[in-house]
């Protein structure tokens, strides 16, 4: 049995595993390293985060994205946005190096069992360990328009479907959203000769301006510092202090982490943007439904009356939203004793523990907790060390401390029943 089973190998579940077996932890990491940079983000894309604030976790703080950057000859400077498959490549080579030797097969199933936890690999062999931690990232999470959801995937998809676009090559395409998603996506697809254009909500679109420079003078510093989020006291506090974050009313937790850091492109997406995207903004989409040759989309705008809109493909960049039911990997008991917030995401306490003893969760599940570091990278490195020591001590503590979630005193776990 397995002091630690980490499910998902990106750079959450990359660190965490690093951390666990730095403190001598028996330690089993699941999952194809780096799969949603790999597998889901088209070819082309840049890192929106600085590339110092970019470096997945290991104690000694060896395996940083500099260091690897210099092995291979490269440069990470501040304010030049990093490509992405070179931080992939970093990504990977972290887990040659940094953590124990990877089990690449997806699990398919995490349940409670005597002593602890049970997980079910694709191909049906069964893991024991003591606790778990869910690091499965974005996917299970992605949110596409309720008018949308009932077209096929050939006439919708989501933004993190896209490895390539080369389909869409030639074709007429409608990306939904107003982020960095929306916004690359829609520059790489017009670059390629796509004919495309940006919808959105939103009555104008929002641009991050340049970072400042690196070395300035102090008192510009003390005014506004770098932060892994971007400058500023408020994004410092994000960045550098979720800890203390955590220790905020539930209520202003999810509003802060609903509203903050809201949608925006990069700044040097642009003028890529500009020259050679039609944007369509103001506009809310009503119904879709198919027709020849693609969907039809008919949308109203808070100015103007109901129009339609006829498009090949649409891509929504719409988000995620990080519920309980949609972490479909846990059995379905075990799902209904997780106690979760306001916005339906689970709870976690302050190392990351959720409210069944031993089940930990990581990455943007917990950005209600923890704050908006947690929907990237730069929230790895705090992430790994508070929920390792959370780990730490329910191992210590062992299935004789296990406490019943709160609002379900009247149950026992299934693990302490066995």
């Amino acid at each position: 049995m397995y002091d630690l089973l980490v499910v998902g190998a990106g750079p959450y579940g990359l660190s965490i595993a690093s951390h666990a077996a730095a403190a001598g932890m028996t330690v089993r990491l699941l999952g194809r390293p780096m799969a949603a940079w790999r597998d889901h983000m088209p070819r082309g894309m840049f890192l929106k985060s600085e590339p110092w604030a970019s470096n997945l976790s290991d104690p000694e703080g060896r395996w940083r994205l500099d260091v690897f950057c210099a092995f291979r000859g490269l440069t990470a400077r501040h304010a030049e946005p990093l490509p992405l498959e070179v931080f992939t490549e970093y990504g990977l080579w972290f887990a040659r190096n940094a953590v124990p030797p990877v089990d690449e097969r997806t699990v398919t199933l995490v349940a409670p069992a005597a002593g602890g936890f049970q997980a079910v690999t694709e191909d049906g062999e069964r893991l024991a360990a003591r606790t778990v931690a869910l690091a499965v990232g974005v996917l299970p999470f992605t949110e596409i328009p309720a008018p949308l959801r009932r077209l096929l995937e050939a006439l919708v998809s989501h933004s993190s479907r896209h490895a390539d676009l080369d389909r869409f090559r030639g074709e007429d395409v409608t990306v939904i959203g107003a982020g960095q998603a929306a916004l690359e996506t829609a520059a790489l697809l017009a670059e390629q000769g796509t004919r495309v254009r940006v919808l959105a909500r939103a009555d104008r679109l929002c641009w991050n301006d340049v970072p400042p420079p690196w070395e300035r003078p102090w008192w510009r510093s003390a005014r506004s510092p770098h932060s892994g989020l971007g400058p500023g006291w408020r994004n410092w506090f994000y960045a550098e202090r979720p800890g203390l974050y955590r220790r905020l009313p539930e209520r202003t937790r999810t509003r802060i982490a609903a509203g903050a850091l809201g949608p925006a492109g990069a700044w040097w997406v642009r003028e890529r943007v500009e020259r050679g995207v039609e944007v369509l903004l103001g506009r809310q989409v009503l119904t879709a439904r198919e027709v020849p040759g693609g969907v039809r989309l008919e949308t109203a705008g808070r100015h103007g009356g109901p129009q339609a809109l006829h498009t090949g493909h649409v891509i929504a960049a719409t988000g995620f939203r990080t519920t309980r039911d949609r972490m479909r990997l846990l059995s379905p008991e075990l799902r209904a004793l997780l106690a979760t917030g306001a916005d339906g995401a689970p709870e976690v306490g302050l190392e990351f523990e959720s409210s069944y003893p031993g089940l930990f969760v990581a990455g943007l599940v917990t950005a209600a907790s923890f704050g908006p570091s947690m929907r990237f990278v730069h929230g790895a490195g705090f992430t790994a060390a508070a929920l390792v020591r959370g780990v730490g001590r329910r191992l210590r503590t062992g299935p004789a401390g296990w406490r019943i979630p709160a609002g379900r005193r009247g149950e026992v776990p299934e693990a302490v029943r066995r």
